[in-house]
């Protein structure tokens, strides 16, 4: 008999425990994720079947994929301007803004060739695309000429024209940012061109006093 009376007691905490269990509150429901529209249309709440299925709602256009192309082209030219500094720069603070830059930049190229190919496009090999030589249609770019200088340059004068070829490379890299905010629909490109000009436009400021400007 005791052990029937235990047996009970446990079969009835259990389903106390399964009832409030079933009636407890959900909580408050998740947060809407918006999806920006295109250009001259409203924005639009994702459903949570689209959220869940990783899926965007709206395919990347056109300005998401140029951007990201050309964005990885201008990244490697600065890249390559502050491997120079490790051996040509005189003053510690120009060499540690550059390492700065490039340990920065060198990521964002694998962060933008990643999502390339998660949208079905090829991977952009700086060194090897046929981007790589449109400086015309990137705006900031130093010329060959102007990295033959730079490459040829040591102590202060590398330092000075490091810093003023940056701050052009910036300010062009903010305009090209600038412009897909305005054009592009995917939402990862807007968070990495939102990040590109916090940062970079920090790095401006830092590099103009560094120049004295």
């Amino acid at each position: 008999m005791a052990v029937r009376r235990i047996v009970l007691g446990l079969l009835a905490a259990a389903l106390t425990c399964g009832l409030a269990a079933c009636t407890e509150d959900p909580g408050p429901p998740p947060n809407p994720v918006v999806q920006p529209g295109k250009p001259g249309e409203a924005n639009r709440t994702l459903s949570p079947d689209e959220i869940s299925s990783g899926v965007p709602a709206v395919p990347p256009n056109a300005a998401d994929f140029g951007y990201a192309e050309n964005m990885i082209n201008h990244h490697q030219q600065a890249v390559d301007m502050t491997a120079l500094a490790e051996t040509r720069a005189q003053d510690a603070s120009v060499k540690g803004l550059a390492a700065r830059i490039g340990d920065t930049q060198e990521p964002e190229i694998g962060a933008m060739n990643a999502w390339l190919e998660r949208n079905g496009k090829p991977r952009v090999d700086p060194h090897h695309s046929a981007h790589a030589g449109h400086h015309a249609a990137m705006p900031g770019m130093a010329t060959p000429e102007q990295m033959d200088q730079l490459r040829a340059a040591t102590g202060a004068d590398f330092d000075k024209l490091f810093l003023q070829l940056m701050i052009r490379h910036h300010e062009g890299a903010i305009a090209m940012a600038n412009g897909v905010q305005q054009d592009g629909i995917d939402v990862r490109v807007q968070e990495m061109a939102d990040n590109i000009v916090a940062e970079q436009s920090d790095e401006i400021r830092r590099m103009r006093t560094m120049l004295g400007v």
